[in-house]
């Protein structure tokens, strides 16, 4: 297992670099830190004519105060929208020109922009996507025109009920606390924010040793260094040495709320249902025995919810089930879409699996099938340059240390029975809360908490 150290003692004075794998079957991954503290990771694989490329920055929603709700977002909208160097239309059209994409997305603990081009194309998006990470003018002009669109961003967003319903789970489970808030803020926080709040919140958070550049495809790790260090010189991303951050500590873990019932009225032609509570943080050493019961429980077509309640029954038409994880905190929740009818039923259901897995536990031959469905989704999602960039990153960003393929796949497998069992024992036998969003009431599901399953 490769794991990403600073230099003893504090910054470099000088760029450090070291080679972390060098898979046949792979690619070349090496990673250099610069004297101040942002790191470049890089995957080389010559068989790709494509390079993705990512600028992913150790911050998110859950770093924001109340009433700084939606600034990373908002933040994430504005750096498109111009530079010293060029406009929102040439940042765009640039890499357009060359066939390539880009885009950017914030999550509670991180945000990430990133380009897709042809090999041939990268020194020219490593210039853009670079220029408009340092380099971002923030407008007042801009800020107007784009805090209307994040505005219609969450007013379609309050549109999707199916999106809503997770919303509305996340806030049940953590109240008040950021990783309970909606990631794009709400139309209270983001109507009033200023300017200067959010050039502020650019400011703080977008140094250098909170940040990490990472690249996978056809590309040769020297040049990606040499032009990303002449894309930053003389912007605010060139400063004096310092040491790369640390990944977020799981120290003190968060505290979830009692168990509760949320309900969203909304005239809506299904019910959307989310039943669920708190899971495990994302370096648990027990996430690889997580990722099998969440494929034995609602991970699939074969899965005992979808099975169950879809094809036995025709009760909906989704339902499954999903873990959520962060450096201090996690979930574990069932999903299911249906005629608002049918909703009682189907938490009925759903709720008699949770206690029949809790207590008797996985078979020997689900415990293949979920192992199985966790190497192969792991392999097969590698294989683009995309999904291979950001697998650097986080590797980076959120654990400190990139893991082997063949490592990971190894501790997939050495999961057993037993370890399974154990977890499903802990995690389904807690007070659960539920979240509900369609034409109902709070009284329509008082009796909605699911009590602790008797051990």
């Amino acid at each position: 297992m490769a794991a990403f150290r600073g230099a003893p003692g504090g910054a470099a004075s000088r760029a450090v670099t070291r080679t972390l794998s060098d898979d046949p079957l792979g690619g070349t991954v090496r990673r250099t830190v610069l004297p101040s503290g942002l790191r470049v990771l890089t995957e080389a694989i010559p068989a790709m004519r494509s390079v993705s490329f990512g600028i992913w920055v150790s911050v998110g929603s859950r770093d924001e105060t109340g009433p700084q709700s939606g600034a990373a977002h908002f933040l994430e909208h504005l750096l498109f929208k111009g530079t010293h160097r060029r406009s929102a239309l040439e940042i765009s059209s640039a890499i357009e020109a060359v066939g390539g994409e880009t885009n950017a997305f914030t999550t509670k603990e991180y945000t990430c922009y990133y380009a897709r081009v042809l090999d041939d194309d990268l020194p020219l998006a490593i210039d853009v996507m670079c220029d408009l990470v340092a380099d971002s003018v923030l407008t007042p002009e801009d800020v107007e025109v784009e805090r209307g669109v994040i505005l219609e961003e969450i007013a379609m967003h309050d549109d999707e009920p199916g999106d809503e319903v997770h919303d509305l789970f996340a806030r049940a489970v953590y109240g008040e606390h950021p990783l309970g808030r909606l990631i794009s803020g709400t139309e209270q926080t983001v109507t009033p924010m200023t300017r200067r709040q959010i050039q502020g919140f650019y400011r703080r958070h977008y140094t250098p040793p909170r940040i990490v550049i990472a690249a996978a495809g056809n590309l040769d790790h020297s040049s990606v260094v040499k032009l990303v260090r002449q894309a930053l010189q003389g912007t605010s991303l060139d400063t004096d040495p310092a040491a790369p951050a640390t990944y977020r500590s799981a120290t003190p873990a968060v505290r979830t709320q009692p168990a509760t019932t949320l309900v969203g009225p909304k005239e809506t032609e299904q019910a959307h249902v989310v039943l669920g509570g708190a899971g495990i943080d994302r370096r648990d050493e027990r996430r690889f025995a997580l990722g099998v019961l969440n494929n034995i429980l609602g991970g699939g077509m074969s899965s005992r919810l979808f099975q169950e309640i879809r094809e036995q029954r025709g009760l909906a038409y989704s339902v499954y089930s999903y873990a959520s994880q962060h450096a201090d905190s996690g979930l574990f929740s069932v999903y299911a879409g249906c005629a608002p009818g049918r909703a009682n039923e189907v938490l009925e259901l759903i709720r008699a699996e949770l206690a029949r897995m809790a207590a008797d536990g996985l078979t020997a031959a689900e415990l293949a099938r979920g192992k199985g469905m966790s190497k192969g989704a792991f392999v097969l999602g590698l294989e683009d340059s995309g999904s291979r960039m950001s697998r650097l990153a986080k590797g980076e960003l959120l654990y400190g240390e990139l893991m082997p393929v063949d490592t990971l796949l190894a501790q997939v497998d050495a999961v057993t029975l037993a370890d399974v069992n154990a977890l499903a024992a802990e995690l389904l036998r807690r007070p659960m809360s539920l979240a509900v969003v369609g034409p109902f009431g709070e009284s329509d599901f008082a009796a909605g908490v699911t009590p602790a399953t008797p051990a």
